[in-house]
This record gives C-alpha cells, sequence and structure tokens, in this order.
C-alpha cells in the first residue's frame, strides 16, 4: 500500500480554486507569505522540482544537501519540504521538536521508498542472519522510509546517498563481513564494484520470494542487494547510450548510479545529483552532454548552460511523476494554511522510530 493510501484520509485534498488561479497572482500570493514569515518559513526544494517551485526554495540540494540544512536550521518554526515523503520524513527526524515539516501534498512519495516495508525487511533478516549469522551490518539508502532508516539504526547501520555511499560501505565492511544494502539494487551494486567487489560476491534478495538470488553459497556473498529501484532512472539504456554515440561521437555522457550497472559502465561518468551538476558547472563553452537522470534536472540544467549542448540521455523520459506533484498551487495552498494558522500535510515521525533512524543518519554523516 502506498504511504498515500495510508495517509489521505487524515489530510485535506487542495481546493480546485487554487487550479483557477493565474500564475502571476499565485506568485505573488507566495512572495508576499515569504516575505511576512521571513526566517520563520523555510522553503528546501530537491533539485528534481518543477521551476515553477524551485524558484522559491530558500535552499536547494540533493538528499545529503537538504538533510545537512535541515540538521543546521533553528530558526525556522515552518519547514515547507519541496520534495517527496521519505526527505520530509528526514528533515522532521533531523531539526527540533518546536519546528514544523510540512509536505505540500501528500502524494509526493517515492516508489523506491515504498519497495522495503519493515515487516519485508524484519524476514528477511531473520532468514539471512540464519544463514551467515550474525555477519551482516544493513545499510539503506535516504530513500527509504523511517521505519527502514529506524531499522538500520537499531541494528547499527547507517543510511547513505549517492554522495557518500562508496564512505558508508568501506566503513561498513569494516564493521562487518557482509553488507545488507536497501532499497536500491543499483546503487548498491555500482558502489560496491567501484570499490573493487566482484559481481560474484553480490547476490539480490528478493523480498517476494524471500530467498538470495545466487546459485553459490551464501557464506560467498559480500553485499546483498534489496530487490528495489527507481522508476526514473531504470529507463535509461545502453541502447540510448548507443545511439547518441552513434549520432555524436563527441557528447559525454554521464548518469546517475541508481541507473542499471550496465548503463553505468557504458556511460563516460557517473555520480549524484550534485555531481553532476557539479561536472556540468565547469565544463567549457560548446561541451556536449547526454544526462541520465531525473528531466526537470537536464532541463534546468540546459537553461542554465545555454553555451553548451545538453540532452536528456532518454528524450523520451518523464519528469519523476511522485516528484512532479508538488506544483505551484499546491506550495502556495500549503503555505497559505500555515499563514491562517492551520497547516496540513504536517510529517510527525514517532519518537519510537525517530530515535534510532537519527542514529543511522548521524552515522551517515560521520563519513560525509
Amino acid at each position: 500500500m502506498s504511504i498515500f493510501n495510508e495517509l489521505a484520509p487524515q489530510y485535506p485534498m487542495m481546493p480546485d480554486s487554487y487550479r483557477e488561479l493565474s500564475t502571476e497572482e499565485m506568485e505573488q500570493r507566495v512572495l508576499a507569505i515569504k516575505q511576512k514569515h521571513g526566517d520563520a518559513l523555510l522553503i528546501p526544494g530537491h533539485h528534481y522540482q518543477r521551476d515553477e517551485v524551485i524558484q522559491f526554495a530558500d535552499v536547494t540540494g540533493d538528499s545529503l544537501e537538504l538533510a545537512r540544512l535541515a540538521a543546521q536550521n533553528t530558526q525556522a518554526r515552518h519547514i515547507v519540504f519541496c520534495g517527496v515523503h521519505f526527505m520530509a520524513e528526514t528533515c522532521d527526524i533531523l531539526t527540533q521538536e518546536q519546528q514544523t515539516v510540512v509536505l505540500p501534498d501528500m502524494r509526493a512519495g517515492c516508489s523506491m521508498a515504498d519497495m522495503a516495508n519493515m515487516t519485508q525487511t524484519e524476514v528477511a533478516w531473520r532468514l539471512l542472519t540464519e544463514q551467515v549469522g550474525d555477519t551482516i551490518l544493513p545499510l539503506t539508502y535516504v530513500n527509504s522510509t523511517a521505519e527502514i532508516k529506524a531499522f538500520v539504526g537499531r541494528h547499527g547501520g547507517a543510511t547513505v546517498t549517492s554522495s557518500n555511499a562508496r564512505q558508508v560501505i568501506t566503513w561498513a565492511l569494516k564493521q562487518k563481513k557482509r553488507v545488507l544494502f536497501l532499497p536500491d539494487q543499483h546503487l548498491g551494486r555500482n558502489t560496491a564494484y567501484q570499490l573493487g567487489i566482484p559481481l560474484e560476491e553480490m547476490a539480490v534478495w528478493d523480498p517476494y520470494a524471500q530467498r538470495l538470488e545466487t546459485d553459490k553459497d551464501p557464506q560467498q556473498i559480500r553485499i546483498i542487494l534489496w530487490k528495489g529501484h527507481c522508476s526514473v532512472h531504470e529507463k535509461f539504456t545502453t541502447g540510448q547510450i548507443a545511439a547518441i554515440r552513434q549520432q555524436d561521437p563527441e557528447v559525454r555522457i554521464i548518469v546517475h548510479p541508481e541507473c542499471t550497472y550496465e548503463v553505468v559502465m557504458a556511460a563516460d561518468d557517473a555520480g549524484s545529483t550534485k555531481y553532476i551538476i557539479d561536472r556540468i558547472n565547469e565544463a567549457p563553452p560548446g561541451s556536449k552532454w547526454a544526462v541520465g537522470t531525473e528531466m526537470n534536472l537536464v532541463r534546468r540544467l540546459a537553461a542554465q548552460h545555454p553555451e553548451q549542448q545538453i540532452v536528456s540521455l532518454n528524450p523520451d523520459l518523464c519528469p519523476c511523476l511522485t516528484m512532479n506533484r508538488i506544483d505551484l498551487p499546491h506550495l502556495l495552498w500549503s503555505l497559505e494554511c500555515i499563514d491562517r494558522g492551520e497547516p496540513t500535510g504536517i510529517i510527525r515521525v514517532p519518537e519510537s522510530i525517530a530515535v534510532d533512524a537519527k542514529d543511522a543518519l548521524k552515522r551517515m554523516f560521520e563519513h560525509v
């Protein structure tokens, strides 16, 4: 069941009247509320957000940057998080009790985060430890629910982002012989391979079949990859790379490590969202890029760098559907609810979960 289906009955929907407003009127009303509340209001925006929303962000970044900024901010009374549900949860875990985190549209979830739930994870942990004993340290990508982060924290593990996955996996393998990497198999596989771990020492855990997908002795497996993925980044293919190279051999192909192993190996470069942005920002005029990541960001980079040729590796790709749910009408509605003293879409992680999840997040920050 999706997070929205679970939570929707508790929260009102945005009135249809907001859809009837002009863009100019909505923008003016958003600016007025931002000016009125000043530092008591903070709007973080993920790089994958729409331009109509990101223009009002006080801070922008990828998951790691926004997690850092959330932990550092103590002034804002209300934090209107323009991202997806797991990011807003992380923000709530890291901020102060008196601060309220709001998600403008509760439908802004993450299909990857939904691919690992607590029941599945506890079953996997029990079955795997029966096979290999107390030799596993769990790690979870920040693209996971607060409950999964808490599970990892209770068992001595850490969260990771695409920016610091190498450092955290390196640390984890010094603690235990094996790593269970949730919920994105591709980031786990690509990162472990970069660290010199052969594919033969990795295997996928299928949470539905409740088995390790390997013919090898489980004792030979060092990296256990959860069978999850990003629905956006899995749509990039080696065929697209071949087509780009045939069309123009000068184009440099850069992709996110949530892409498949085959795509990452075929690309010229791979790295986190911040890494991709930095490489393009540093590139000389006339550079040509095909970028394998979310479409809103690719379009924004192309607009910011007209002196370069920047296209999506997959020209038919749509923006991330859940990231795209937060639009200008929802942002305005959320802000006006706060302005009336009636905030809606409040994200509050229970303390029993937040304590252990914070431990996992703290261990991540130690390896940035």
